[in-house]
């Protein structure tokens, strides 16, 4: 009798298991091991947890200071202190500044070299001066540091000055600092005042300079041409309203690009109005591209298949466009999950290739250009997940691409896609590449400085550079290292004393 109770209750739990595996699983678990109970507790626990859990957060929201702020990941992080500017701050600042003997800056001798987003390739590298890579435990020393307008944007920096633009409160903003002490030299502006609540208000795009001009276009599509000495403006006009764009869900964010007598800006009109060129002299239109809709990446200058062309990233592709017409010489499939755009630079890595990355669960690729009689071509050459670049971009040296996996950095083979290592923890952050070391701004401020070698991940030094939020790039020029976030910019010294 016994035998054939156990045999009966075998088959039932065998049939069960076939019929229902997951319930068979658990079942056959529960029956056979002694810690269902503290299973079945830890549970209840959890569940029991979880509504009071949120319940005390949604107290703290409601009576406290505590609010939500978005760094980049998900969910949103608690803090008693949101990185938003101070308005106050910054004109109390400004106004003990003003001087009615405003001193030329020392520097202007010195030749325009940081003069782009990302550097003069807009590939992240700074290769004017050796700078130091033996930091001191402190940190890189100060030169100054002042409260700054609102927004994402980086800085160019030519004839001893840096140029950003920024909120002032309803206005954007586009503001010279003298490097060598901060002064702010002179500001432009007009009523503006973008707002998201993920991404954050103000404006995005990076400023350009050339040929003593500055070019700067607000989240709202308002581009100008001013001189760089005085602020004055040459010429403007709204990128969006002249080709009957929409603006996309985070603002205009692709910094103009000057290529010969050009202003490449992407308005994402459709009608053949998505990129567009204008006369860098007198902001007249020389031709009008595509149908695309944007995406936030800014268009480059690049030598591909033996061609000098533009590469620029659409909301579904990547395209080369000739740059005395901007004909279309081929296109790429690229699109970015969860219904988001590209965010990230491409990255040039050979004369053929160039390797694109999104964040969203994305990934990256290689794609290889290439060129037959008068047809160009271009293909995946290698895909994969190791690398999601949500806010930043990726450097290429040596034959290996670094970069900000989400929030974690890492190393992949150039030629294979083959990661190398990930380690390392930095916020959703910026690098850039000088000396043979990444040097590294961290989503919350942090500086660090990390070695750009393909064997392992290897930190330096980091030190607390600038509080809170921190998704604007760095930039370098003469030696010294800008950094900045919606309230605060600070310079600091990367040559050796």
């Amino acid at each position: 009798m016994p035998n054939t109770i156990e045999r009966a209750r075998g088959w039932k739990l065998r049939l069960t298991t076939l019929l229902l595996p997951p319930a068979g699983l658990v079942m056959l678990w529960l029956d056979s091991s002694h810690l269902a109970k503290k299973f079945l507790g830890t549970l209840g626990i959890l569940l029991y947890s979880i509504p009071y859990s949120l319940l005390i957060l949604w107290l703290l929201l409601q009576f406290t200071n505590l609010q939500l702020e978005w760094r980049g990941g998900f969910p949103p992080v608690p803090t008693y202190s949101k990185t938003l500017p101070n308005y106050d701050a910054v004109e109390r600042h400004r106004a003990a500044q003003a001087s009615p003997n405003v001193v030329a800056p020392a520097s202007k001798a010195q030749p325009a070299y940081w003069t782009d987003f990302r550097g003069p390739q807009r590939n992240g590298h700074y290769d004017e001066l050796l700078v130091i890579t033996n930091w001191p435990a402190a940190g890189l020393r100060e030169l100054w540091r002042q409260p700054i307008g609102g927004g994402y944007a980086s800085f160019v920096i030519a004839e001893g000055l840096a140029f950003t633009i920024e909120q002032r409160r309803n206005e954007e903003v586009v503001t010279a600092y003298d490097l060598q002490t901060g002064r702010e030299i002179w500001t432009n502006g007009w009523p503006a005042n973008f707002q998201e609540s993920m991404g954050g208000d103000g404006p995005r795009a990076t400023p350009t300079y050339h040929e003593g001009k500055i070019y700067a276009l607000g989240a709202e599509g308002e581009l100008r041409c001013l001189e760089a000495a005085t602020g004055r403006r040459v010429w403007s006009k709204n990128i969006l309203a002249d080709n009957d764009a929409v603006n996309i869900a985070y603002g205009m964010a692709a910094s103009p690009l000057i290529v010969d007598d050009k202003v490449i800006v992407q308005p994402g009109g459709l009608s053949g109005k998505s990129v567009v060129a204008y006369n860098k002299t007198n902001g007249e239109p020389v031709w009008k591209s595509l149908s695309d809709s944007a995406a936030y990446s800014s268009p480059m200058l690049v030598n591909l298949a033996g061609e000098r062309q533009l590469l620029i990233i659409t909301e579904t592709r990547a395209v080369g466009l000739e740059v005395e017409t901007g004909k279309l010489l081929w296109e790429h499939p690229w699109v970015v999950k969860l219904n988001n755009r590209n965010i990230a630079q491409p990255v040039i890595f050979s004369t053929n290739r160039f390797f694109l990355s999104a964040g969203y669960g994305t990934g990256c690729e290689a794609v290889e250009v290439s060129k037959s009689g008068l047809k160009y071509s271009a293909r995946t050459i290698w895909q994969n997940k190791f690398l999601k670049n949500k806010f930043t971009s990726s450097i290429f040296y040596n034959g290996y691409i670094y970069g900000l996996d989400e929030d974690i950095l890492t190393c992949l083979d150039a030629a294979t896609g083959a990661r190398q290592w990930k380690d390392g923890r930095y916020g959703y952050g910026q690098i850039l590449l000088a000396n043979g070391h990444l040097i590294v701004l961290s989503g919350e401020g942090d500086l660090a400085l990390v070695r750009a070698i393909p064997e392992r991940h290897e930190e330096v030094a980091r030190f607390s550079a600038i509080h809170g939020k921190t998704w604007n790039y760095p930039a370098i020029a003469h030696g010294k290292l800008l950094v900045r976030n919606a309230v605060e910019m600070a310079c600091f010294d990367l040559l050796e004393k």
